[in-house]
């Protein structure tokens, strides 16, 4: 009599994000969600993105090495002039109301209504931003009408750095200034992220690998 043995089910490998070849990542682009993506509403824009990014930009066989969105810091910080110009007028309509036409209610809807169009206009700024590292190029996808893409090709890079305002070192954030050495690329900046000068660290080293990889084909 013969005992039939049970097989446990084959263990699923690991697969690290690195690891992907930018031909299998777009319909893993398309779950991606991201830590702020509670604020972007349309599912379809995550979609459009994998969809530009996999049909458009990628290579064959190019390795995504990081994807990354601004910070929702980003939505405040850049419309702190408009929101403190709108504040300023307001204070003046409030101070000199006699001797301003019309009634004060009229100034504060206006300048409320300048404030809250210069939010939404940050908001969709924010979702059109979109900066990925791969093996081979460092991008940066922005526009909010027609897409703008930066393109640099790491062996072209001629340096990065990071750099803060005084807004974003109180809130720990802080943007990455990419230079090339061509002057198609010219210049772009992964602004107001997360942790940059880890991201920064790992963009170095990403460059320092595609340059080395360039040399020891030439030789």
């Amino acid at each position: 009599m013969t005992t039939a043995l049970k097989q446990s089910p084959p263990k699923k490998a690991h697969i690290e994000p690195r690891d992907i070849p930018a031909r299998d990542v777009s319909n893993r682009l398309e779950r991606v969600q991201f830590a702020e993506a509670a604020t972007v509403p349309p599912a379809r824009l995550s979609s459009s993105l994998a969809a530009l990014l996999t049909g458009h930009i990628l290579q064959d066989g190019e390795v995504i090495l990081l994807i990354l969105k601004p910070s929702l810091w980003f939505i405040i910080l850049s419309s702190l002039r408009w929101a403190a110009a709108a504040s300023i007028l307001l204070v003046a309509a409030k101070i000199y109301d006699d001797a301003l036409p019309g009634k004060n209610a009229a100034y504060l809807e206006a300048g409320i209504f300048i404030i809250a169009g210069r939010l939404m206009f940050a908001v969709l700024q924010w979702m059109s931003r979109l900066y990925v590292l791969t093996d081979m190029r460092i991008l940066r996808l922005s526009g909010i009408f027609s897409p703008v893409l930066f393109d640099c090709p790491l062996r072209k890079v001629a340096g990065t750095r990071v750099s803060f305002t005084t807004r974003e070192r109180l809130l720990r954030l802080g943007s990455i200034d990419i230079v090339s050495t061509d002057p198609q690329c010219g210049w772009a900046q992964w602004q107001t992220i997360y942790k940059p000068r880890e991201i920064h660290e790992q963009i170095v080293a990403a460059i320092q690998r595609a340059k080395q990889g360039g040399i020891a084909q030439a030789d």
